[in-house]
């Protein structure tokens, strides 16, 4: 990153302490979303094929198995309370700001049933990234248009963005090493890993972007471990 780009993040990240700190229920009145691919096969870590011998025991052989070309891409959206909306792209369907502007339709349709408490004006905020759907101008006239606030998130934030640092990595690290029969197997693996996620360890996460917060700004903007 640039030492620009280190300070928009510097900036952005207080404000975000400036309202937790300004209101205590701010952290979890975050609506946060994302997009990533998951795999019919996606390899093990190397921790988790590690395998225990003894001294003198020759070094096991493993066969080299990459990423399988089956896949689908999975659209969800949590909050502190839970996974608010969640849905499968279809096949050969671009995510383009048309494509993106009818899931946030369905993202506030779902609100509005399942989450009473954010009826109001400015009772919840969105945390999405700066993908160039994300951004565009379909996009930012339709939030405009219903009212929705957004949080600022920098670019090259991974870091900074909830699904990537915390939900989509425990998805993930479940799936690794399965083999899923077809697409409509993958789907429902990835339904079941996020519903079975405890919700404490859901609402964790908002906290955590607190505190990666907190220590981003101590790094002057840097990546930390």
């Amino acid at each position: 990153m640039t030492d620009d780009q280190k300070m928009l993040r510097i900036q952005h990240l207080k404000d975000i302490i400036k309202e937790a700190k300004k209101d205590q229920n701010f952290l979890y009145s975050i609506v946060t979303g994302d997009e990533t691919w998951c795999f019919q096969y996606d390899p093990e870590t190397k921790r988790q094929s590690a395998e225990w011998k003894a001294r003198n025991d020759p070094k096991p052989k493993k066969s080299r198995f990459e990423k399988s070309k089956v896949k689908t891409m999975l659209i969800c959206f949590y909050d502190s309370k839970g996974i608010v909306h969640k849905e499968f792209v279809p096949a050969g369907q671009t995510v383009n700001a048309v494509f993106y502007v009818s899931v946030l339709k369905r993202l506030v349709h779902r609100i509005r049933r399942i989450r009473p408490e954010y009826r109001e004006e400015g009772s919840w905020r969105l945390l999405h990234d700066n993908a160039p759907s994300h951004r565009s101008t379909l996009v930012t006239d339709f939030l405009t248009k219903n009212d929705i606030l957004t949080i600022n998130h920098s670019p090259y934030s991974p870091d900074m963005a909830p699904c990537d640092f915390y939900l989509f990595g425990k998805m993930h690290l479940s799936m690794k090493g399965k083999r899923y029969v077809d697409v409509e197997d993958i789907q429902r693996a990835c339904t079941t890993i996020l519903k079975d996620i405890p919700l404490n360890d859901i609402k964790h996460s908002f906290e955590m972007l607190l505190d990666r917060a907190k220590r981003c700004i101590e790094s002057d903007g840097d990546y930390f471990e």
